[in-house]
């Protein structure tokens, strides 16, 4: 585990490049479940976010971020939420959840589907878990 020996600058960042997004994905773990083999994809779910919320070092460092889909009014979807492997455990998360949804609006609802490994996580954090969520897998 990290040690912070300064704090995160947490920042709205729109124009996250690709390929930093990408290489956090891997290094969090959750790109067994993101399409990072195919960075014109990557780029497409970056450019169509309405916040991009990025957590980096005092030196620049990506060691969060968190991808949501927002109306603004009544729903927050947050989509994706990465903290690097090194950084984990130290309350990142927890502060992308909470300042992606003031970026939303606190009046919206923040949904997220948990990634089976995290399913764990979310409670402890004081998130509540709904009954019903129906899908339609993407489709090859």
């Amino acid at each position: 585990m990290s040690q912070m020996s300064n704090p995160l600058c947490y920042t709205l960042e729109p124009a996250l490049p690709p390929d930093q997004f990408i290489a956090l994905l891997r290094d969090s773990g959750l790109g067994e479940r993101r399409p990072i083999d195919d960075p014109a994809r990557i780029a497409d779910m970056l450019r169509h976010a309405d916040i991009t919320l990025t957590a980096r070092t005092s030196a620049g460092q990506l060691v969060g971020v968190s991808r949501a889909l927002t109306d603004f009014a009544y729903c927050t979807y947050l989509s994706d939420l990465a903290v690097a492997k090194a950084f984990q455990r130290q309350g990142i998360g927890k502060e992308l959840i909470h300042r992606t949804h003031q970026a939303a609006g606190l009046h919206t609802t923040l949904i997220l589907l948990a990634a089976p490994a995290a399913e764990s996580y979310y409670p402890h954090i004081g998130m509540k878990q709904h009954p019903s969520c129906w899908i339609i897998p993407r489709g090859k």
